[in-house]
């Protein structure tokens, strides 16, 4: 479990970065932080893209349902004027955001200001996703959280899509993607297969890539 770091003499002013794949946990640790930030009675501001309405306008809010109050934002330049006189900025789905970002956060990081960003590492083809690559490279802490391959039981690094369609952005739950190893990722459509063996048998088949 990530500790807070306390150094004797460090600055403070760093960025840490949350990633791994969907249903891997990455906004339930970022919740867990922010929240120890404001009992440690720290000045807290969390943002989140527009975007991003799968659950709420304005919450940031985990797989699990646990949630946090957050700002709405269309780009990364806002961040700089909302986190004046803030000890911890909190950013969920980075992914999503401008390539900005990961500027924005150094100077953040510079004011002096403790910046947690959570993320997709990789999209649905396996590869970096948007500004992510640039912040685990700037970042002073990394964690990657992992999910569980719904096919093996492994640990799942990949978030798969169930449906065909090509865009990269495609917000979505259990519904439109799921969690798998690297094998079971580029088996693809394969396991449709033992879905379709499984249903003859009379057993509950796996959910289905459409198309």
């Amino acid at each position: 479990m990530f500790l807070e770091p306390h150094f004797r003499g460090q600055r403070s002013g760093w960025i840490e970065v949350i990633c791994g794949a969907m249903f891997s946990g990455k906004t339930e640790e970022l919740i867990r932080r922010l929240k120890r930030a404001k009992i440690a009675n720290q000045r807290v501001e969390i943002f989140k893209p527009k975007v991003d309405t799968r659950y709420d306008d304005a919450k940031v809010v985990s797989h699990d349902a646990n949630y946090i109050l957050s700002t709405p934002i269309s780009h990364s330049s806002e961040l700089m004027e909302l986190s004046e006189g803030v000890n911890v900025v909190g950013i969920d789905e980075a992914q999503f955001f401008d390539a900005d970002l990961p500027d924005v956060c150094t100077k953040l990081a510079l004011r002096g200001i403790r910046v947690i960003v959570a993320g997709l590492d990789m999209d649905f083809r396996g590869r970096p996703f948007g500004p992510m690559p640039n912040l685990l490279a700037m970042a002073e802490y990394i964690t990657k959280v992992h999910a569980i391959c719904k096919h093996c039981g492994n640990l799942a690094t990949h978030s798969y899509r169930l449906t065909n369609t090509p865009d990269t952005v495609v917000l979505g739950e259990k519904d439109l993607y799921e969690a798998r190893c690297r094998t079971c990722y580029h088996m693809g459509n394969i396991l449709d297969l033992h879905s379709s063996e499984k249903s003859e048998k009379g057993l509950k088949p796996e959910k289905r890539k459409l198309a």
